[in-house]
């Protein structure tokens, strides 16, 4: 009854949101793909006798947090096959170009018949959810079944928390349903104690998002895409490539014989929601007269939001290049011989190599409600980190950057323009704000052996039939 009762919430949910979810779908381009998969858990069936490890990533965010642990897992149980879910269209298409040894499908709607169906078809030794990831029937129906839950990376915003608390009674059922619950750090095993979760099933792992950073600013990916975008030639003529001259540190100063109008500082906006295109470029037209050797390069979070960039930078009548048009051959990097065009990072899954490029990293989401986006990729990279003031999603990263003075919050549109313009006329300074956030990151590493431990004590608890 408890299920069927959440399948007609649901239905109304979905009966109230349907003209949303039709224009995105009709006008956006989203919600179109895996109805099967979401709705009824239908999909290709599970056809080898191997065991199946199924792991839940929401989007691309949690997809790239498994880059390190599929290595791990094909090493410590190289008798399982993997399947990856996910709830977004974004996020299945990443994974499907990240991983393209494991399965890939859509995580079904929290109706009974498509957890039933879903979990039927895979028919998985373990179940492993990525950061928090609690939805009624699916736990319901996995622990009637007896497969094993795990949650990795867990996290519990102050926000989320005050919410949950107020249904203590289900959360506390939902999380005795996990066989080990764990958490990135000890405040967030006290919330979710007070939740309801087992102590006993708690474990603090740090975050599996500090492993696996690439800090090599010369790495494969990122001097290719910065080669496809001409970075690294000054308007004054070729000069020594950037990326292949160091590895960490940031803004030439004054003796490097680069250093002046020939010299290229890339900004990157990362991750950016609606305005915050609009600000970037801003800094970029307000500063380039002074600094020439500035270079703009946007990254967009939705897909869907490409065209709308596009729009937005033709507005303001400056040049564009878009990688994705690079990708296909369709622009070469030395077709830009005036004024140097504003770069649009319009392709999935690059930002993280695209970090790399940066200099100084506006990391977006924080100058609207959203809640911030991951700022530990530039970090790791000792780019100059700056952030607006909403970044409630990741407060402990922001946290531990600003008490060791590794990184910036610019709280308005001024505020952004005149840090990045402080950094142009101060190179020093963002070399050492770079450089002090990426011996951060490497300090934190090490959560992805402590999170293996428990996935593989699971795994072979449930394979021995303990």
């Amino acid at each position: 009854m408890i299920g069927w009762g959440l399948n007609l919430v649901y239905c109304g949910l979905l009966l109230l949101f349907s003209p949303v979810i039709l224009f995105r779908a009709i006008w956006q381009g989203r919600y179109r793909q895996g109805w099967g998969e979401k709705f009824l858990g239908r999909g290709e069936p599970r056809s080898s006798p191997n065991p199946v490890i199924w792991l839940h990533a929401v989007s691309v965010g949690e997809v790239l947090i498994l880059r390190t642990l599929l290595p791990a897992i094909k090493e410590q149980l190289p008798g399982c096959e993997i399947w990856i879910s996910t709830t977004t269209h974004t996020g299945h298409a990443v994974a499907c170009e990240k991983y393209p040894d494991c399965r890939v499908m859509y995580f079904p709607l929290d109706f009974t018949w498509a957890v039933r169906n879903a979990l039927a078809r895979v028919r998985p030794s373990l179940v492993v959810l990525v950061e928090l990831e609690l939805w009624p029937n699916f736990i319901r129906e996995a622990a009637a079944q007896s497969i094993p839950l795990v949650l990795i990376n867990g996290r519990m915003s102050e926000r989320s928390f005050r919410g949950y608390r107020r249904i203590r009674g289900l959360m506390a059922g939902l999380l005795r349903g996990f066989a080990r619950i764990a958490v990135q750090t000890d405040e967030y095993r006290l919330r979710l104690q007070e939740l309801g979760a087992p102590v006993d099933r708690l474990v603090v792992t740090g975050s599996t998002k500090y492993d696996g950073l690439e800090t090599d600013r010369r790495n494969a990916r990122t001097l290719e895409i910065g080669r496809g975008f001409g970075l690294g030639r000054g308007r004054e003529g070729p000069r020594v490539e950037y990326l292949e001259r160091t590895t960490t540190s940031v803004l030439s100063g004054p003796g490097d014989p680069d250093y002046g109008a020939s010299r290229e500082t890339v900004l990157l906006a990362g991750s950016t929601q609606a305005p915050e295109e609009s600000y970037a470029i801003d800094t970029y037209l307000c500063l380039r007269k002074r600094h020439p050797g500035l270079r703009l390069v946007l990254v967009p979070r939705h897909q869907e939001r490409f065209e709308e960039v596009v729009a937005l930078v033709e507005s303001r009548g400056l040049p564009l290049l878009r990688r994705s048009a690079i990708k296909a051959g369709r622009v070469g990097s030395g077709a830009w011989d005036g004024e140097d065009p504003v770069l649009l990072l319009d392709t999935l899954g690059e930002l993280g190599a695209a970090w790399g490029l940066a200099d100084i990293a506006f990391v977006g989401g924080s100058l609207t409600p959203r809640g911030g986006q991951n700022m530990i990729e530039p970090a790791a990279y000792a780019a100059a980190v700056l952030f607006g003031p909403n970044t409630q999603n990741f407060r402990q990263v922001v946290e531990l950057l600003l008490s060791e003075q590794a990184a910036r919050v610019v709280r308005t549109p001024e505020e952004l323009t005149r840090a990045v313009g402080e950094f142009l006329a101060d190179p020093a300074l963002a070399r050492q704000l770079g450089e002090t956030a990426q011996r951060l990151v490497w300090k934190q590493q090490g959560a992805t052996a402590r999170t293996m431990e428990l996935i593989v004590a699971a795994f072979r608890r449930e394979e021995s039939g303990g």
